[in-house]
């Protein structure tokens, strides 16, 4: 089917084929991943655009033995497709294919694992000063995205790389601009000269030698404005400010030029940067149309790029925190939206089309979007901080220190809590409950459904605390929560879904109803119901249902779409052990281990949170009496 492709099954069968055959190379391969993603999702926009730079450094650089570390992992398909997992990829993303993003254990080509944002400067550098320790000379490549770059960590990783005498190169993949047609003849000719080794051996030699650090630093400066002068707005000054060589930026969809620059570059020593422009989409008219909706498309017909939607039986939780969020927002002046790059995902971009100024978008910067939000609430606003629960991680210390410890009344709304399906462990939002439950003075709600999450977004804009909200990818249970009135939901207070007897389930969040699914069911196989309490508050836990629980039933269940050690599980067993009480306690959550990809609904089922799951455990409950 593919002339080239066919022939190519690891980089060593790259490095046999001449120019041409490189670039037919490349058009294979971009037709090969629309092919594969149109039938099986996945990241498409960032991969499309990388693909001359990938095949351009398997074929200059010496993998697996040199290490190229990719940010993120959104733009690594071509790397994965060429690297000996061309047929697995057809299942990427799936629980017997390969993961979606780098990963060591998968391939000795993934020089480390990555799923989140602003990691490769940081690990490259460590896999170059290994190397030197190691006296090896292996070559270390950072492939990092131009969104990737406004998180903090890459620049703190830019600060100590560019300070060290590592042999790192960093590629800046930037796709959100064109080169200025006015200066490309000269940055071109600009780019030769600074290229060339007989300059770069010359300019070493004259370097080592200068042993004078005022005049190295005044000959810095004077070159740095000499390119500025020559260069307006090349963006090189940044990096040689931190101690990097800057060349580019040149056109890195460009096949004859991203080898020729990587193989002039190969031969350099020390910290430097190549700034390539590449085109998100490139050689898919779709997606170079619209990159945003084709970064992560879904299924879709290749020919014609026609989406194929799934018909949805009841909104998104996101869509409901859009609206909702709107609705407070025209109620209330003071409420307004962060979030850190990830607007469309959790459903601000309503709020970014009524009211622009009430929305911040801070790019990938989760601390910053934290403390930014205190400074919000401490002159007086409002904020509603929207952050998916796996990258809230990041801001652990900004939420505690920031925040609770200041009493500030910032509502945190952790999106894809809980598994999340095909983006695999780095995405699952599985440590959320647990991690922020100890944090004194926060208040952490799970809604069961569309209408809860209407309810604790409003409780949240009126009260003087912070407060964390957290609920999953997908679909909700189908409630008509646009007709539903307003409710302040009191912390700490349970609602019972389910009466019942000998046996009590305590379920946090949408798996409530799951539970309430399963008593049914256990009614129907052995005469009685369990009792069924929507727990809504991980804290403050209602007291007077825990003490009702305690009276009243035999065995508990808990269930929670998060980690089993130190969520609702953890608390409730601290609970029942400081009464000394004797009730069977079992559980149904995340285990401790890292769940693998797979569809939401067979991860659930893994961790016992479908009907079917809990039902199993309460008849093991039973069987036990």
């Amino acid at each position: 089917m593919y002339r080239i492709l066919d022939r190519v099954n690891t980089p060593k069968d790259i490095r046999n084929l001449n120019a041409d055959e490189l670039k037919e190379l490349c058009a294979e391969v971009r037709s090969y991943m629309v092919d594969c993603c149109s039938r099986n999702p996945g990241h498409l926009a960032s991969s499309l655009g990388a693909v001359e730079l990938i095949v351009g450094l398997h074929y200059i650089y010496d993998t697996p033995a040199d290490k190229i570390v990719f940010d993120v992992g959104h733009q690594a398909y071509a790397h994965k497709i060429l690297t000996g997992r061309k047929e697995l990829f057809k299942q990427n993303r799936t629980r017997d294919g390969i993961s979606g993003f780098p990963k060591m254990e998968e391939s000795p080509y993934d020089a480390f694992g990555v799923g989140h944002s602003s990691t490769s400067v940081s690990a490259a550098l460590g896999l170059a000063e290994a190397a030197k320790m190691r006296g090896s000379e292996e070559r270390t490549v950072a492939f990092i995205g131009d969104g990737a770059l406004t998180g903090g960590m890459a620049f703190e990783g830019l600060n100590n790389a560019g300070s060290s005498a590592a042999d790192l190169l960093i590629i800046l993949n930037d796709n959100n601009q064109s080169i200025d047609r006015n200066i490309g003849a000269l940055h071109n000719h600009l780019l030769r000269i600074t290229t060339n080794p007989a300059y770069n051996r010359f300019k070493g030699k004259i370097w080592e030698r200068m042993g004078d650090r005022r005049l190295r630093a005044f000959l810095q400066r004077w070159i740095r404005s000499f390119k500025s002068w020559i260069v307006k707005g090349s963006g090189g000054d940044l990096f040689e400010a931190l101690g990097f060589r800057y060349f580019g930026p040149i056109d890195g969809n460009d096949m004859d030029q991203v080898l020729e620059t990587l193989r002039k570059l190969k031969g350099l020593k020390g910290p430097r940067i190549l700034h390539c422009i590449t085109t998100k989409g490139k050689g898919y008219a779709p997606a170079e149309a619209d990159p945003t909706v084709w970064h992560a498309p879904g299924r879709f017909n290749p020919e014609t790029g026609e989406r194929i939607r799934s018909a949805h039986k009841a909104d998104r939780y996101q869509d409901v925190f859009g609206e909702v969020l709107c609705e407070l927002a025209e109620a209330d002046s003071r409420v307004v939206g962060i979030t850190p790059a990830m607007a469309t995902g959790c459903g601000m971009n309503l709020l970014a089309e009524r009211m622009p100024s009430r929305f911040f978008d801070v790019g990938i910067e989760e601390e910053h979007a934290v403390t930014f939000s205190a400074g919000l609430a401490a002159g007086g606003l409002r904020p509603f901080c929207n952050i998916y629960s796996s990258f809230a991680q990041r801001a652990y210390d900004q939420i505690i220190h920031d925040v609770a410890l200041q009493h500030l009344p910032v509502a945190f709304c952790f999106d894809r809590a809980g598994v999340v399906g095909e983006d695999g462990p780095t995405h699952h939002g599985a440590f959320d409950l647990a991690a922020y439950r100890s944090i004194p003075g926060m208040v952490i709600a799970a809604p069961s459904d569309e209408t809860e999450l209407k309810n604790l977004m409003y409780t949240a804009l009126h009260q003087d605390s912070p407060m964390i909200i957290r609920y999953p990818r997908g679909t909700g249970e189908g409630r008509n929560w646009r007709e539903a009135g307003w409710e302040i939901l009191p912390a700490g207070r349970a609602t019972r879904l389910v009466d019942g007897e000998r046996i009590a389930v305590l379920a946090l969040g949408p798996a409530a109803h799951r539970a309430a699914e399963a008593a049914e069911a256990f009614k129907e196989a052995y005469g009685f119901t369990p009792a069924v309490y929507d727990v809504r508050y991980l804290k403050p836990l209602d007291g007077e249902m825990l003490e009702e629980v305690a009276a009243r039933f035999k065995s508990v269940l808990t269930v929670e779409d998060g980690a089993l050690m130190g969520g609702l599980y953890g608390a409730v067993a601290e609970y029942l052990s400081s009464k000394g009480s004797g009730i069977r306690l079992a559980s149904a959550g995340i285990p401790d281990k890292f769940i693998a990809q797979d569809t939401q609904a067979a991860e659930r089922a893994e961790c016992n949170l479908d009907r079917d799951g809990i039902l199993h455990l309460l008849h093991n409950l039973v069987e036990k009496d």
